[in-house]
């Protein structure tokens, strides 16, 4: 079918299958994304041959802007969809592209992302969860935190330590671990919203066998970073958010847009918007071209961060008090400053633009080349 087709296709699938309401009333989010997936509408872009539908990115656009008018109850399936599956399809073996991605797609298994620790958050190479190798598994035992969904994944993608007589960053593997291993144990951590986002991990002797190793042993960093640019332009993407608040419809409908202060802050409100999505649709075309985006990926999460935090800052100051009254409001508000830490924060994101993007120089760095045992890193040393 031609592009209008699919789009009236779509818009009419949405209209019977998706609620406006908000997503925590629609109890069944697997059943609902079996229904995504069976329609044709999960995994728009991802190979056939995985279980992808093997269509365009211009499809792919034509239903996300049907579905912005929807609250789709697909967030505990964002980490899977923006961050873990595309690294498998890229790092993965065939055997586990085969396992995993199709019950991802179809919303059978949720994923989450096993990275930052409670000395690692920044400096994601400073990790100390250790893997030992035992035969063909790895007995794998540390802590990890600020992992969102945890509390309801069945998968997750484990950056571990595998070597502490090389740098840090050559000494990390990859892979993927089944979250219902009686040795993890997963703790929600509530944040300033009263809602439990993210999560902290233990591992207590878990087995993970070789075959769900991702990557080269001792080559996780590199596999990391495939992550990572996965995870900072689906975040800018809004990957698997299913709606939230539309920003602008709301505000319109708050304050006196006759005021000429007013206006001013929503069409700069509307500008941002629209320059940070024509932003990712050119990197998601770039992507899906073959073309690597690289560092601008960081430009683009912080894009996000700074608009989100600018949202928040509109709206408290246009609608005054009322906006920590208002339920979507307050909750989309008191969760803004988290949008400037997950996945990097505002201030690592600049750093990694200002080095690769516009080649200033690095700030100097001593721990690159020392093995990481003498290194003394959040609680090592």
């Amino acid at each position: 079918m031609n592009l209008d087709e699919y789009r009236s296709a779509a818009r009419t699938w949405l209209a019977e299958n998706a609620g406006r309401g908000d997503d925590a009333a629609q109890a069944d989010a697997k059943e609902f994304m079996a229904r995504l997936y069976d329609a044709g509408y999960s995994g728009i872009t991802w190979p056939e041959r995985w279980g992808g539908q093997g269509l365009t990115q211009a499809e792919e656009r034509a239903f996300a802007a049907e579905a912005r008018a929807y609250t789709l109850p697909t967030y505990i399936f964002s980490i899977g969809l923006g961050m873990c599956g595309p690294t498998l399809l890229d790092r993965g073996s065939d055997a586990q592209r085969e396992r995993f991605i199709r019950p991802l797609l179809r919303g059978e298994e949720v994923w989450c992302q096993l990275f930052s620790e409670p000395g690692a958050g920044s400096d994601v190479a400073s990790l100390q969860t250790r893997a030992v190798r035992d035969g063909d598994a790895w007995v794998v035992n540390g802590q990890k935190v600020w992992t969102s969904v945890a509390q309801v994944a069945d998968w997750g993608l484990l950056l571990t330590r595998t070597d502490v007589e090389v740098p840090k960053h050559r000494g990390l593997t990859m892979f993927v671990v089944d979250m219902h291993h009686p040795g993890v144990t997963v703790r929600p951590l509530k944040d300033m919203t009263g809602r439990a986002h993210f999560n902290e991990v233990f591992f207590d002797d878990v087995t993970i066998p070789d075959a769900h190793r991702v990557g080269e042993v001792n080559d996780g960093w590199s596999v990391a970073v495939t992550t990572l640019l996965h995870e900072r332009l689906s975040i800018s993407a809004g990957v698997g958010m299913g709606g939230g608040v539309d920003w602008l419809s709301e505000l319109r409908e708050a304050v006196d847009t006759s005021d000429p202060y007013v206006r001013d802050q929503l069409v700069e409100l509307h500008i941002r918007t629209r320059a940070l999505s024509l932003f990712n649709q050119r990197l998601a075309q770039e992507t899906r071209a073959g073309i690597f985006p690289g560092a601008r990926g960081s430009a683009a999460k912080l894009l996000l961060a700074e608009l989100t935090l600018f949202q928040a800052d509109v709206a408290v100051s246009l609608v005054g008090p009322e906006a920590l009254v208002d339920e979507r409001l307050s909750h989309a508000v008191c969760l803004a400053p988290a949008m400037a830490l997950g996945g990097g924060t505002n201030e690592i994101m600049r750093n990694i633009v200002g080095e690769r993007v516009l080649n200033l120089p690095p700030e100097p760095r001593v721990d690159k080349t020392v093995p990481f045992k003498d290194l003394k890193v959040g609680t090592q040393g």
